[in-house]
């Protein structure tokens, strides 16, 4: 290697290890497994000759830079886009609460111009980064003595037009429209995923259910309740929790978990909260306010001993405490109780028995406690018409070969055999019967039904 080659080399590396320490704002983008990875290997790269040493040091960080890569299943420019449009900081919270224009003085009077110096400052060396590709597989081989693969980035046609800017401009022109990004998306890992289950913290879902509402039969009164609401939670509206209540394999959350893909562009978002974690519910509640998108609070299977602490916390949040409840949560609740907290005869008061009173309050507020919900749907056991209706859409979804007659006539006599008419029961039947239907010729099938 020539010296002036030499010397531009150094010059790129040292450009590169000060982007990495000047970062203000979005050093969150280089903390996981890759980033940490990266940072290790430009040290590597610059600690590197050609001795066999500093060789096998420069190929083993080399190596464990790709594994990072090869198991998040993306090359390093992908990673850096999506670390980026996922970023939480004080520049991207702030962005996402606010309407972001391209004229200078809406900037000015939304975000500080010192705040914008500092994303502007941090998107430019970060795209220094992003470009790396172009030279480290050389520098370790010069170093190494040994040819490296580097990972490719796939060209997606159904890119954003947002991702399509960060592939080809300097990332630093880029701070109006990634404001603008994060307004609309969101940020974290409440930009990254549309639904969650509660474990101490959100934890995303990859793949959430794939129901649609159309693949629902029936119960179409309480289906356009339960759109009109979220429609009205989504446009900012007041819009009030609702208790779904009825029998067993009615279709409730499978109502509930199709309205992500009702509103599939929408900022719904769905967290699935679960009977051990309802005491964290004022927690969870104080994280989700302020934020843009609009929260349902999944409540699956609901009842209550008397004295749970999951329905204190629960009552809390349906009525209020001092903390006003944000306008952007409500709570859809299923239960196959129409009285949700569990009453005993030794519950009920005896007149020889004068420990309180007023006794029969108690037990009466305990018993209304779903008359704290704004509205109640109510969700009757399907009859045999209806069961067959659903049976056929399900087969007719499925393009199940079958005669008419026949598919009835199985339909009755699996619901005798099994759990009764009900949605559930008309999915397991028409699950079985492509089990059973199956050869070298089947096609996959959709997953569709109630769950």
């Amino acid at each position: 290697m020539n010296s002036s080659h030499q010397d531009r080399h150094t010059a790129e590396l040292h450009q590169m290890q000060r982007a990495v320490a000047g970062l203000l704002l979005y050093q969150d983008v280089l903390a996981g497994e890759v980033g940490i990875a990266l940072i290790e290997l430009l040290q590597a790269i610059a600690n590197g000759d050609r001795s066999q040493g500093n060789a096998l040091i420069c190929l083993t960080a080399y190596g464990r830079f790709f594994k990072a890569l090869a198991a998040a299943n993306c090359s390093w420019e992908e990673y850096a886009i999506e670390q980026l449009l996922a970023a939480e900081n004080p520049f991207s919270l702030i962005a996402q609460n606010i309407e972001f224009d391209n004229s200078i003085e809406s900037r000015q009077k939304q975000l500080s111009p010192t705040l914008l110096t500092a994303a502007r400052q941090d998107l430019e060396a970060l795209y220094i980064l992003y470009t790396c590709g172009q030279y480290i597989p050389s520098w370790v081989e010069q170093i190494g003595g040994r040819p490296v693969c580097w990972l490719e980035c796939s060209i997606d046609k159904h890119q954003s037009a947002i991702v399509a800017a960060l592939r080809c401009q300097n990332w630093g022109e880029l701070v109006a429209d990634l404001a603008r990004y994060y307004q609309q998306h969101g940020v974290g890992v409440f930009g990254t995923y549309r639904a969650f289950r509660w474990q101490e913290r959100p934890i995303g879902i990859p793949h959430p259910d794939r129901i649609h509402l159309d693949d629902l039969i029936g119960y179409d009164l309480q289906k356009n309740a339960l759109i009109q609401n979220t429609k009205s939670l989504l446009a900012g509206k007041p819009a009030l929790n609702i208790l779904l209540y009825g029998g067993k394999g009615t279709g409730k959350s499978s109502l509930i978990k199709g309205l992500l893909n009702y509103f599939p562009d929408s900022q719904l978002r769905l967290v699935e909260v679960s009977k051990s974690a309802m005491i964290n519910l004022p927690t969870i509640l104080d994280r989700l306010t302020d934020l843009p998108q609009k929260f349902i609070i999944f409540i699956d299977d609901l009842s209550f001993e008397a004295d749970d602490e999951a329905f204190k916390a629960l009552k809390v949040v349906l009525e209020g405490s001092i903390i006003a409840r944000p306008s952007n949560v409500v709570v859809y609740a299923t239960s196959n109780r129409r009285h949700l907290v569990r009453e005993y005869f030794a519950d009920r008061p005896r007149p020889q028995d004068a420990d309180e009173i007023q006794m029969w309050d108690t037990v009466q507020e305990k018993l209304s406690f779903s008359d704290r919900f704004g509205i109640t749907l109510t969700f009757e056991p399907a009859d045999q018409p209806k069961y067959l209706e659903i049976v056929h859409h399900l087969a007719t979804s499925a393009q199940l070969p079958i005669d008419r007659d026949d598919l009835e006539k199985r339909a009755l006599q699996w619901a005798t055999r099994h759990n009764g008419r009900s949605g559930r029961t008309a999915r397991q039947f028409i699950d079985y019967l492509l089990g059973e239907s199956v050869d070298s010729s089947s096609q996959p099938i959709r997953n569709i039904g109630i769950r």
